[in-house]
């Protein structure tokens, strides 16, 4: 009891300061993009906020595109794999690698449509992160590039992306949620227990190259690009891995100064995103790094209202005059969307709820997406499924016209706060 009243009271000054500190935050609607996005509504910082070339304040307010580039078994339609390494490894030994990424690609191509940005846009969010891996771009950990029918290293998906959404008025944050040698021991890195970005020796150097050439391209491709809204350098890094607080500080704080670096060579205007993630000193400050036009972001899941008001206010006091993004949150269990709503507004955080669709078989009754199935769907069973039977399952019954049916939460919980 004596602990709950110290935390109610810690709780109580923070709400106090935040009311004293972010009146301004009550202007938390910002201005919505135009139809199209042009060179007028490019984003930058200005101290807490956001702001476009007009100086018009934008709030972001979107969707995780989860379950497309890379790849969970709980959000995703396939099985007999742990993760989307060994759903590639696999496919790749039974049918070689050309046809293993051809089922990839067949289940990206319809897994997100057109039709899906103008859903996006019609229900009134304006932007979408987009989490993608290294194997998008390269054949394996050595840096063997995808390339297309030029010969030139293929970035045509995430180009369509961009495309698509900026005709749309969506901003897109491209999030690099699985780096070369993965930067966490979680399965959303893409392989599980496999971190090495970190690592002291030759390859960990080698992972760390190809990560910066990789940045390097997508940062020298949308310089000056209004569409994207960001650079989400590394999602979540050091998550599940067994080490002390220190040492995770201390290799997000090589990692980030390293990316950043290689960022701002090739562009020095667009926000780039650092994620502190559970704790908001998890990672580097930006007043002794030196650091400009910088976004700090935060993931909650599965905790108290209580909780989850006061991490959202102390990590809004420690970073005080910067903007704050929500990257990753759905409430659930004791957490409320009126609650999460409400404080993410007063504090003026940017939001992005995970996620848009999934086709797990968690999904419906887990209560993590927007859009999903009550009766689920077909797994492919990518060791057995023959490579037809595997494209079928991942084929146009992927596509959300087919067969996806909304949660209910838009209407009931999330509209209002657009």
């Amino acid at each position: 009891m004596k602990l709950k009243r110290t935390l109610a009271w810690v709780l109580t000054l923070v709400l106090l300061l935040g009311s004293v500190c972010f009146a301004f935050a009550a202007d938390v609607g910002g201005t919505k993009p135009s139809k199209a996005l042009t060179d007028d509504d490019f984003l930058s910082a200005k101290g807490s906020k956001l702001v476009n070339r007009r100086g018009e304040t934008v709030v972001l307010k979107g969707v995780n595109l989860g379950a497309w580039m890379i790849w969970e078994d709980w959000l995703c339609p396939y099985e007999q794999a742990t993760d989307h390494y060994d759903v590639l490894q696999t496919l790749t030994d039974r049918f070689g690698e050309e046809k293993a990424y051809e089922l990839m690609n067949t289940y990206m191509d319809n897994f997100i449509t057109e039709n899906d940005f103008d859903r996006i846009a019609d229900m009134g969010f304006n932007c979408v992160r987009v989490p993608f891996w290294f194997r998008n771009f390269y054949y394996d950990d050595n840096g063997r590039k995808i390339l297309d029918a030029n010969g030139d290293w293929d970035f045509s998906r995430l180009d369509w992306v961009v495309t698509e959404c900026g005709k749309r008025g969506l901003y897109v944050i491209p999030d690099m949620h699985g780096a070369v040698g993965y930067q966490s021991d979680a399965p959303h890195s893409g392989k599980g227990s496999s971190v090495g970005l970190f690592d002291k020796t030759e390859q960990g150097e080698r992972y760390r190259e190809l990560t910066d050439e990789l940045w390097t391209a997508i940062a020298s491709r949308y310089n000056g690009n209004p569409a994207v809204a960001m650079y989400d350098l590394l999602n979540e890094p050091m998550c599940d891995v067994d080490a002390t607080e220190v040492r995770r500080r201390i290799n997000n704080e090589s990692i980030y100064t390293r990316l950043y670096k290689t960022v701002r060579a090739v562009d020095a205007d667009h926000l780039i995103s650092v994620e502190c993630i559970w704790t908001a000193a998890a990672t580097p400050h930006k007043l002794y790094k030196g650091w400009k036009n910088v976004v700090y972001q935060v993931h909650f899941y599965q905790n108290s209202n209580f909780i989850f008001n006061l991490f959202v206010w102390l990590t809004r006091l420690y970073y005080l005059n910067t903007p704050l993004l929500m990257g990753e949150f759905y409430p659930h269990k004791k957490t409320t969307w009126d609650n999460c709503f409400s404080t993410m507004n007063k504090a003026g955080y940017n939001w992005m709820l995970w996620t848009y669709k999934a086709t797990g078989h968690m999904m419906w009754s887990g209560d993590w997406c927007l859009l999903g199935s009550k009766d689920g769907f077909e797994r492919a069973r990518v060791q057995t499924d023959s490579f037809e039977e595997i494209a079928r399952k991942w084929g146009a019954c992927q596509r959300t016209e087919n067969g996806y049916q909304d949660s209910g939460h838009y209407e009931r919980d999330v509209k209002a706060y657009l």
